[in-house]
Order: C-alpha cells, then structure tokens, then sequence
C-alpha cells in the first residue's frame, strides 16, 4: 500500500453502522492506492510496478502490505498524482454517477448541494464545471467562511451559500438569475436537506448519499403534490453490485482522464504515517476540518 484516506464511511464501519460490515478480526480503510510488488504465474492484466486501488468497500487498506485476487483489485494509471489515485475510487464516483444517473443535464443548468465542502462536494463542484453545470453550493457558516468561498470558487463553484442565507425570504431574487436546479444532492438530511427540497425546479430529484446530521429527510406534502420531486438514494456499492467491473473500471478511467486534464483535482489533504492513524482518526471525526486525512505508508 502506498496511500489511503480516512473517509466517513470508514468510521461507519467500524462503528458498525454501515451498510456492509466486514468479518472481524478487519483491518479498516475502504479506499487507497498501492503497488504491486509480484504477481503469481497464472496472473494476467497487471505486473509488478502498477498502481493498483480496491475493487470494492472492506478490502483493508491501512495496512502496508497484503496480498489480493486479481479481481479484487482495479488497476489504475500511475501518471497522476499520488492523492488523486488514492482517493479516486469513492468520492469522485459517487459524484459523477449522481451527476449523471438522476437527471438529463445540460450545460447551464443548475445542480445544488449541502456538504459542499466535502469529498463528494468538492469532486461534484469539478465535474460539474468540466460538464458545463452551474452549481449552488451550500456550507455551514464558519469563522473562515470567506476563505472557504475563495477556495471552493477557485475549484469551479458558481455560488457558495451559508445554511443560513439558503432560509432566507431573499433566495427568491436569487433563482431570478439563476435557473431552479432540477437536481440536488444531499449529504445532510435534516432541515438542510429540506431546504434543498424547497429550492428544487417542479419535478427535480433530490438524491440522498449521507447523513451527516443524523436526521431525517422530512417533505412536505406540497412538495410532492404541487412539484412532483422525485427523492432518491445513492450508494456506490450497490451501483457496482449493479454493474460490471468492467463499467466500474471505465468510470475510473474516465475521472482518470479529468484529472491528467486538470479538471478534477485530490480534495484539500493532510497526509500523515501510518503509525499516526489514531491522530488521523481523531482529526477525522472533528466539524470542520477542510482537509482529508491521508495515511502514507512509505
């Protein structure tokens, strides 16, 4: 192994409150790049020297070294950075696929989202602008919000909103300008996800893929009667359950392609050895933290 993040979903895991569960003893990590060292004689398709990232959640990847199956490995080019291919494989996904899954969008339109500082957040303001989409980016409000504005601009966003301006009566001459998105993407839940639902266009798609603040989505019934919003979920687990690996191998490939364009960067990461991973835990686990923790085991 060369690199691997701390995500949400791996603290879920081993909390044991994730939608899957590995056999304990595990080892934590779902995500992360390493190298191949040897290959047995029958194996074909990758050689010593690729890089290579995990097929699929619960492989174990904060450990230095392991030995896989071929199929349980994705092997993906080493001419990007070293942060973009060890976080290539979940967040950059799960914002493509919602991007294109739920909606047909054309450029100009709008996509709004919570948690917009996130992972996924960060990757959907990317892909987003490469597509030609409009993104309305909401956050919570902060001591540094401006900074954080200045920085999720720099990476795509159109507008950058606090929670707290989205409840606001004069979001009314904002959608004026800007065209009512036919898609949001909540990561939140709670009054944050029904404010979403409050600005979406009649008959757009709010797609839950998180819930951050550990509460219910909650709709009005107006909502559904008079503009027909269609709710959905995302999991990127069950969309390689429900595609071939070979599917999943050309998402990759595509986002690889983004990347080597310059137009999907690794989010904001703090890299720290592996020996540090209770340190990378704990800062993991805190509000606010704009950096991704990345384990290095070099």
């Amino acid at each position: 192994m060369l690199a691997a993040p701390v995500n949400p979903a791996d603290i879920n895991m081993i909390q044991g409150n994730y939608g899957i569960l590995p056999k304990l003893p595990a080892v934590g990590g779902n995500e992360g790049v390493g190298q191949v060292v040897a290959v047995g004689s029958s194996v074909t398709g990758v050689k010593p020297g690729d890089w290579v990232i995990p097929a699929n959640a619960g492989l174990g990847t904060w450990r230095t070294e392991a030995v896989f199956s071929k199929e349980a490995l994705i092997r993906v080019p080493n001419d990007i950075p070293l942060q973009s291919a060890a976080t290539v494989g979940v967040n950059p996904c799960t914002a493509y696929r919602m991007l294109m899954d739920f909606e047909q969008l054309r450029p100009g339109d709008s996509v709004i989202q919570n948690a917009s500082n996130s992972g996924v957040g960060q990757a959907v303001i990317q892909i987003a602008a490469a597509l030609g989409l409009r993104t309305i980016n909401v956050v919570r409000d902060r001591p540094d919000i401006q900074k954080l504005t200045d920085r999720l601009k720099k990476m795509g966003a159109e507008h950058v909103i606090t929670e707290e301006e989205l409840r606001k009566h004069e979001m009314k001459n904002f959608f004026k300008d800007v065209p009512r998105p036919r898609l949001a993407l909540n990561c939140v839940g709670g009054k944050s996800s029904t404010e979403l639902l409050r600005h979406l266009a009649p008959g757009g798609t709010m797609v839950t893929y998180g819930g951050m603040a550990k509460q219910p989505v909650i709709a009005s019934v107006s909502l559904f009667i008079f503009k027909d919003v269609k709710l959905r979920g995302f999991w990127l687990s069950q969309w390689k359950k429900d595609h071939s690996p070979e599917q999943f191998q050309g998402l990759i490939l595509t986002l690889c392609d983004l990347i080597r364009q310059g137009q999907l960067m690794a989010p904001i990461c703090s890299e720290l050895p592996l020996q540090d991973y209770q340190r990378a835990l704990e800062t993991a686990m805190q509000p606010f933290v704009s950096s991704k923790q990345i384990l290095t085991m070099g």
